[in-house]
């Protein structure tokens, strides 16, 4: 397979439009609506849970079930407090990071639509050396041009209104896809797009392909842990991002030596499986799959865990993305990665048998 058949001109439009559309966590559906509808001319049938957690499934009648898995939500913010003066401070919704906040523009979302914000911060001319405060937590503040909070709430802003950062998809030099929400909503792309290749080249496989979507993982892999319970899948190939460690101000001792455009990274840990991971490795060797290693302590920090540590424990591996920027609106990935994390995944998956065993003792 070519590696500029991969990916279309069709699927960037597609992906164009769902990083656009906001899905902060918690408040998924809307992307996951869009996410399901591109899905379907590749899979047999679906199912949502409770949470919004989406799920396709190729070969819903097959006993033996293989997850390919992304998480579908992204950092956000919550309105936390409104000051009799109109000012918004704020909570996160998950990891999202205060130093990049001010001068921000952002969404607020309301049951009357959204309403226009930014991060205020004081002007450069009006701070001395003596009183210089960094951004932080407890004193960056949105304003949404109000002047009262009887005004802020008559435009529907309450406490527990989510926010999003306005940015948008764009491409940097032909090489990068650059957005807010990559982190991970890359992932749900490429296993759409493993799912687009498997019906198009008409494989058949041996087992059931639950291509999952889960939600909530910034805020501790919950969506995750409520679908491994659903699927009780008997293998699970997870994909998200890592750090690309090649940018200025990033200490590879601490965060190891990754760098965007060197291929996916197969991590090592307690939560992957090691005879999953062989034949991950095995499956990129053969296929002139570039690919980096990274090593995980206790636990990955994704949705593997999750899977891996399941009622019975589930065989898991996990496909990790170099991206630079992490928690910002400017997260950035290689266009190459892309295309090779889904040309692995989907050269993996004609690897497993059914029944396939990955026990260490027999």
């Amino acid at each position: 397979m070519k590696a500029n058949k991969i990916v279309t001109q069709d699927s960037e439009e597609f992906l164009e439009k769902y990083i656009n559309n906001p899905s902060p966590t918690g408040f998924e559906s809307k992307g996951q609506q869009l996410w399901l509808d591109y899905i379907k001319p590749y899979i047999d049938t679906h199912f949502v849970d409770t949470y919004g957690t989406v799920v396709g499934v190729i070969n819903p009648e097959a006993k033996y079930k293989v997850v390919i898995e992304a998480h579908a939500d992204e950092i956000s913010w919550f309105v936390h407090y409104i000051t009799k003066e109109g000012f918004i401070y704020l909570r996160r919704n998950g990891g999202s990071d205060h130093q990049i906040a001010p001068s921000k523009r952002v969404n607020i979302h309301t049951e009357k639509g959204i309403v226009k914000a930014v991060f205020g911060w004081p002007a450069i001319h009006t701070r001395t050396a003596a009183d210089e405060k960094p951004p932080k937590l407890d004193n960056i503040f949105l304003d949404c041009g109000c002047t009262t909070k009887d005004e802020v709430e008559k435009l529907g802003v309450h406490v527990g209104s989510v926010v999003t950062y306005e940015d948008e998809f764009m491409t940097l030099n032909n090489r990068y896809y650059v957005g807010r929400a990559l982190d991970n909503r890359i992932g749900g792309f490429m296993i759409a797009e493993v799912a687009r290749l498997l019906k198009e080249n008409s494989i058949k496989l041996p087992f059931g392909l639950y291509i999952t979507n889960s939600v909530q993982e910034e805020v501790g892999l919950r969506g995750a842990q409520m679908i491994v319970e659903t699927i009780k899948p008997d293998i699970a190939i997870v994909t998200d991002v890592c750090h690309d460690t090649h940018t200025p101000m990033i200490d590879k001792i601490k965060q190891g030596d990754i760098k965007c455009g060197d291929g996916p990274v197969l991590f090592y840990g307690p939560s992957v499986q090691n005879n999953l991971l062989d034949l991950v490795i095995k499956a990129a060797e053969s296929n002139n799959i570039p690919f980096q290693r990274g090593a995980a302590s206790r636990a990955t920090g994704t949705d593997t865990d999750a899977f891996a540590f399941a009622t019975g424990g589930v065989a898991s591996a996990l496909v990790s993305l170099p991206l630079r920027y992490m928690h910002t609106t400017v997260e950035s990935v290689s266009k190459d990665d892309v295309k090779n994390v889904i040309h692995l995944i989907y050269n993996l998956l004609q690897r497993i048998e059914d029944n396939h065993d990955f026990r260490y003792l027999k």
